[in-house]
């Protein structure tokens, strides 16, 4: 190696350092109790989507497939899947639960990112907690606050090194690998091949393709989980992966400079709707005018929608399935206009299957705004306007997509989020149960242990 070349690797390893010790020694104390707290919250939304996901389609194919084909031998590092009593390897749990998650486009996300985060660090915590000496509350809130903070910088770099918009798949395989890396105590140059082998592994997939064919595909969360947590298993044993560009690279160095000091988990939104982020201001665009004018379905006699020019993509007719529900732009504004909400039942073949729904799906427009194409991805802006059959014509103006820092849904409206949605999978009970033991994280005198017991079981 020349003089330069090592000059250089210097460079690199120095640049690094600050990021390896805020992943395997950042502690609770330097974290403000307002992270903690959200992390919490976020924990807590992230398990309710996964309990309501979990009898769904994708989900079972998920599991299934984590058993046939990433299940592991007596000496392989082993983890029950999530809310499924069925063992398969720790990359093999983290994938099926992060697919089971991503199935349902309820889960958090951070608006930089264009993508989202808590669907495989709350995988991966739970998987790499179970081969791992018993976590303290503490440090299971820390671990997940450094899987939100690596993603969210990964994410952004990402976006701004490169000249096509890939999905979260691409990205948060890096945050599954630093949570992973942290709770199996690895050293700073396993944690570096790591970061490595997971950035070269991920799936640099075109998020655009699967808005305008939408599918079980989602946002390439699963295989970014997966490729995530194998590159912990791999670093361990030796294999090295070149320095990951979205840590180190010159060009995004900026982006980690305020690491440990300004926490992005705060920025993160937590959604209201089960649907595409890109659709949510119209569809709360439509359920401002139902209630404002008591209009009901009946009297619609057209739906214009204006919005930017990635939601115009979203799939415009009547979904035959819950994922292209999910990535859908009329569909869920018509529903909400017939039931007066949209949630998970809304997304049921029942719902898909409603001709009051489809009549209104069949007079929606869309139009295209430039001036909420320019605050894209800041906001997912949109104005809904309908024309009724007696001739008056209702718009709501201007609206912005709720749950993130600059509209947050209430702690009271994200627990009731998590209710109606672990509810009817997991029983009140158990439901209830869990919620107490993922708040009471909070509490330094607790442990993780109730809550991985809570979601190991079928």
């Amino acid at each position: 190696m020349s003089c330069q070349e090592k000059l250089h690797q210097d460079e690199l390893r120095a640049r690094f350092s600050p990021v390896q010790e805020f992943i395997l020694g950042v502690t609770l104390v330097r974290i403000p109790p307002e992270a903690r707290r959200f992390a919490s919250l976020l924990l807590l939304d992230t398990l309710g989507v996964a309990a309501a996901a979990h009898a769904m389609e994708p989900a079972r194919i998920a599991r299934e497939a984590a058993i046939r084909l990433y299940g592991t031998g007596p000496e392989g590092p082993a983890a029950t899947m999530l809310f499924d009593a069925r063992r398969a390897s720790v990359p093999g749990a983290v994938f099926a639960a992060a697919a089971q998650i991503d199935n349902l486009d309820a889960h958090d996300g951070y608006n930089p990112t264009k993508g989202h985060t808590g669907v495989v660090v709350v995988p991966a915590l739970l998987a790499f907690a179970q081969i791992v000496p018993p976590l303290s509350a503490g440090e299971a809130l820390s671990s997940l606050i450094v899987g939100y903070e690596i993603g969210a910088r990964a994410a952004v770099s990402l976006h701004m090194s490169v000249s096509e918009y890939h999905s979260s798949g691409a990205w948060n395989a890096l945050a599954v690998a630093a949570l992973g890396a942290r709770l199996k105590k690895v050293s700073g140059e396993c944690l570096r091949e790591a970061l490595g082998i997971a950035e070269y592994h991920a799936p640099r997939s075109q998020m655009m393709r699967v808005i305008d064919h939408p599918t079980m595909l989602h946002d390439g969360s699963a295989y970014g989980a997966l490729a995530g947590a194998s590159s912990v298993f791999l670093a361990e044993a030796g294999f090295t992966g070149a320095p990951a560009i979205t840590v180190e690279a010159d060009e995004v160095s900026q982006v980690w400079t305020d690491l440990g000091d300004k926490f992005c988990i705060m920025q993160h939104y937590i959604k209201p709707f089960p649907i595409c982020r890109w659709a949510h201001a119209l569809i709360e665009g439509a359920l401002k005018l139902r209630t404002e004018h008591g209009i009901e379905h009946e009297e619609i006699a057209a739906i214009r929608l204006t919005t930017f020019h990635e939601a115009t993509r979203l799939f415009r007719g009547m979904p035959a399935s819950s994922p292209v529900a999910q990535y859908s732009l009329a569909f869920p504004v018509a529903a909400a206009l017939v039931n007066g909400r949209l949630g998970v039942e809304e997304l049921s073949e029942n719902s898909l299957r409603d001709h009051r729904i489809g009549r209104l799906v069949s007079v929606t427009s869309v139009e295209e705004s430039e001036a909420y194409n320019q605050d894209f991805p800041k906001n997912r802006l949109g104005d809904v306007s309908l024309i009724l059959h007696d001739g008056r014509s209702v718009r709501s103006g201007t609206l912005n997509a709720r749950g993130g820092p600059e509209a947050p849904l209430s702690e009271a409206e994200i627990i009731a989020k998590y209710r109606e949605y672990a509810k009817p999978a997991l029983g009140s009970m158990r439901a209830r149960a869990l919620e107490d033991a993922v708040l009471g994280l909070i509490d330094r005198r607790a442990d993780f242990s109730s809550v991985l017991a809570l979601t190991s079981q079928a």
